[in-house]
């Protein structure tokens, strides 16, 4: 890496020749490559910003001039370019680099953005800031084709087009997101992409006009009008120009000598500019290329040369699949089940649904607010609405869980994909608050499935009811066990017992069963305790009943959930127990009130006490027995 290993600063890169700058992009590839075959991470994104990033570096001074990530998973060349270079290796991993910007982490992070859509708004924030402080820096927001369509991109817009604020906002058109982008906004990108023709003419008509600006305002009239009418011939840019931004573009996303110099002309100018950048995801890389979505976050260990990605990686199946295969099968069963999803439809595995059902399933883009009142809309007409997404984009849409599904009492289902600690993605990814945020809406049913088996149940169930409900299942593969081959609903708001015992109770929720019966065995092996073991699978409504009976036989409650404590399942089995009059003593077992950083699963549940080890000593203490010799 002769060329990087130079380049401590982006300031170093103003050193570089052409040629040198040819050379250090396939150098940040290779490393990019290298770094995410071993770590795992986001690979065709950061592979289609090289060039992009380059350019922005060599013509803005960062830090003092702030750039800003959409989603922020495309900034792995930025922070090679930003004095992280060294410290790459350690990328995703615990105590290492985050995958995302992080402000903590480095003075040219200004944000920490993991979801969609903020960059807009943060920027115009900062611009606001920027003008009230007397500043003179330069702003620039990155943001990709599939983010704008997010509302409340468009809501910043809005603003940035009222306002007129000194401000940058390139627009990276890749035509991907996690999924294929679609929709009207990526319609008119694709439009644009295609209309060189109004490009040519549109310069030429100005070019010739600029010959008769000394004759006089007739012909200028005449002007004008002739360019209102280009526009309205559908030119490139012109919803941009109507909103109050000036359009540029598009430009060669990997021609770093022509984006250098649209980015020097555009630094001087004044109110705010939209550049339009047209880039391909995985650039450099021929499998990536061929297959962006693939290898959008490709498993570990892929082959760099050759793209291979292990079977075994390809082929564990998770919880995602599992999900999907149960859909399907209601499905075919009922046909008022329709699917909808908001740019997920790889992530949450609904592709098989899209084959089996494709005028049954509706991906709105990167709109989880816009996904649920949809979702409920379709409800209100007799169909059963099942909303796919992960946990931590769902906090998106809260207001419209209570106002558009709840309040109403239809029958939503909400299923939360990745629910729990998610791993190296880190605090902005981690689905560990929706216990808190839904299980106080009144009417909604609350579910938590401990292995593929209780979560088709679940599904069944929510297919069933006649009001909203949610279930959250994990990140990662099932558990193996068998499936029932007629899948029958749950009895709403009863749990089981899994394991007989008197002397302690370990209540656990979701997939902490496997945990709560690991603990329990070797409490009775080394300390002689009977513990009872139970699946609540209900967080609302909780099962009473179980529980006091529970409490009156076993004296000693301790609850089990990957899951914030405060305002989760073990808070709601405490407010059962005063509601009822009872005080056994309760040991409280879930996530500290912080935001929990990147990290294997493993590594997580270890330092923040999930895994089986630290639960043992956690209950050993409450219990009083005694520390091993």
């Amino acid at each position: 890496m002769e060329i990087l290993n130079r380049i401590n600063q982006p300031a170093d890169l103003l050193r570089l020749s052409h040629a040198e700058l040819g050379v250090l992009a396939a150098e940040i590839r290779a490393t990019i490559l290298k770094t995410v075959a071993a770590n795992q991470g986001h690979l065709s994104s950061n592979l289609g910003v090289v060039e992009l990033t380059l350019a922005l570096h060599r013509v803005f001074e960062s830090p003092h001039d702030k750039i800003l990530w959409d989603v922020g998973h495309q900034c792995y060349v930025h922070k090679l370019l930003t004095g992280r270079r060294d410290q790459f290796h350690t990328l995703r991993k615990l105590g290492g680099l985050s995958g995302f910007p992080k402000p903590g982490e480095s003075p040219h992070d200004w944000f920490h953005t993991g979801h969609a859509g903020t960059s807009l708004s943060s920027a115009m924030g900062m611009a606001a800031a920027r003008d009230l402080q007397g500043g003179t820096h330069k702003i620039v927001a990155v943001v990709g084709d599939g983010s704008l369509p997010n509302g409340m991109a468009m809501e910043a817009i809005n603003h940035i087009g009222h306002l007129k604020p000194d401000l940058i906002v390139v627009l990276n058109d890749n035509e991907l997101a996690i999924s294929r982008t679609t929709g009207a906004m990526a319609a008119y990108l694709g439009r644009i992409m295609a209309g060189t023709f109004y490009t040519r003419l549109r310069e030429g008509v100005q070019n010739l006009l600029k010959k008769f600006r000394r004759v006089g305002p007739p012909v200028m009239h005449l002007a004008k009008h002739l360019e209102e009418e280009i526009k309205g011939m559908g030119g490139p840019g012109v919803l941009f120009e109507e909103l109050g931004l000036r359009y540029l573009g598009p430009f060669d996303g990997h021609d770093l000598g022509e984006l250098t110099e649209v980015f020097r002309k555009v630094k001087s100018l004044k109110g705010p500019t939209l550049v339009h950048v047209v880039t391909k995801k995985g650039k450099g890389f021929a499998p990536a290329e061929g297959d962006p979505i693939a290898y959008y976050a490709p498993a570990p260990t892929f082959d760099v040369v050759t793209g291979a990605i292990p079977v075994a990686a390809r082929k564990v199946p998770s919880y995602s699949d599992a999900f999907t295969d149960t859909l399907i099968k209601l499905a075919e069963e009922d046909p008022r089940i329709v699917a909808v999803t908001a740019a997920m439809l790889e992530g949450t595995k609904l592709k098989k649904f899209q084959a089996r059902f494709p005028e049954r399933i509706f991906d709105v883009g990167m709109a989880e607010e816009h996904a649920v009142t949809f979702a409920a809309g379709a409800a209100a007409q007799g169909l059963r609405p099942f909303v796919a997404m992960y946990s931590t984009f769902l906090q998106r849409a809260y207001d419209q869980v209570m106002h558009d599904v709840c309040l109403q009492h239809l029958p939503v289902a909400i299923t939360l994909d990745r629910g729990g600690l998610v791993g190296e993605d880190g605090p902005t990814h981690h689905g560990v608050f929706d216990f808190a945020y839904l299980r106080h809406l009144p009417g909604l049913v609350v579910m938590a499935p401990s292995d593929e088996n209780e979560m088709a149940r679940m599904m069944a169930t929510a297919a069933r009811l006649n009001q909203p409900s949610s279930i959250r299942f994990p990140r990662g593969e099932v558990q193996g066990v068998a499936l029932d081959q007629r899948l029958s609903p749950l009895p709403v708001g009863k749990g089981r017992i899994v394991r007989e015992g008197r002397d302690l109770a370990l209540l656990s929720i979701g997939t902490q069963l496997g945990c709560a019966l690991e603990v329990a065995d070797r409490l009775e092996r080394e300390h002689g305790l009977r513990v009872a073991v139970a699946d609540a699978r209900f967080v609302k409504p909780l099962d009473e009943e179980l529980i006091a009976e529970l409490a009156a036989r076993c004296g000693r409650i301790v609850t089990l959930e990957e899951h914030a404590r405060l305002g989760g399942f073990g808070s709601a089995v405490l407010e059962c127990l005063a509601g009822r009059g009872l005080r056994p003593p309760v040991l409280v077992i879930g996530l500290p009130d912080v935001f929990i950083e990147h990290g294997s699963l493993r590594q997580l549940r270890e330092r923040y006490g999930l895994a089986a080890g630290p639960v043992f000593e956690r209950v050993r203490e409450f219990c009083g027995l005694p520390a091993p010799r």
